[in-house]
């Protein structure tokens, strides 16, 4: 006759852990806020070149969030979050307030209408608000919008666009963090 010792035995239970926890109200709130910041300042770190290579990555972080959690950032989110990137892209001082605010609402504008998407749709939306914002930021930095101009924007764009499965691989790490249940309830 086999005995069920399971009870008995002195390995901790995995699941025990979990029980009684929440998740903590201000990782919860401020990580999204803080990797759109810090990836707003990713750019900094790179060797300037004659073009623009480096994709504008808190844009990136702005719009993958806002397409994998749609209702985490407010709509109004674009305003500070412009404003800080705008601090530190080089590029003039309301330009990211209003674009990322802008690309808040029509993405706002798009979710409503279509509520149901998959990430092809997601990669989609986020190569649709890549390809206006990066020549838009072009023209409010003050340049002309040659044809040579695009076509050397053009780099970027692609960089972009590959780099976004990325961006939504980290966005996705990033949630996980923010959801950990490291806070006991009472």
């Amino acid at each position: 006759m086999i005995q069920n010792n399971l009870k008995y035995t002195s390995r901790p239970n995995p699941y025990r852990k979990r029980i009684n926890r929440e998740p903590s109200p201000l990782l919860a709130n401020t990580v999204p806020y803080a990797t759109i910041m810090l990836a707003s300042l990713v750019p900094i770190l790179f060797i300037s070149t004659t073009g623009a290579l480096v994709p504008p990555f808190g844009f990136m972080m702005l719009v993958g969030w806002r397409l994998m959690r749609p209702g985490l950032l407010p709509s109004w989110a674009g305003l500070p979050l412009g404003a800080f990137d705008d601090l530190y892209s080089g590029q003039p001082f309301g330009s990211g307030i209003l674009l990322w605010s802008l690309a808040m609402l029509i993405i706002e504008w798009v979710e409503a209408r279509f509520p149901w998407r998959g990430f092809w749709q997601d990669w989609g939306a986020a190569a649709i608000a890549l390809g206006v914002y990066i020549p838009v930021a072009l023209a409010f930095s003050g340049t002309w919008l040659t044809g040579p101009l695009l076509v050397a924007s053009l780099p970027q764009l692609a960089i972009s666009l590959v780099l976004f499965p990325v961006t939504a691989g980290l966005i996705g790490w990033f949630d996980r963090l923010r959801l950990l249940r490291i806070r006991e309830v009472a």
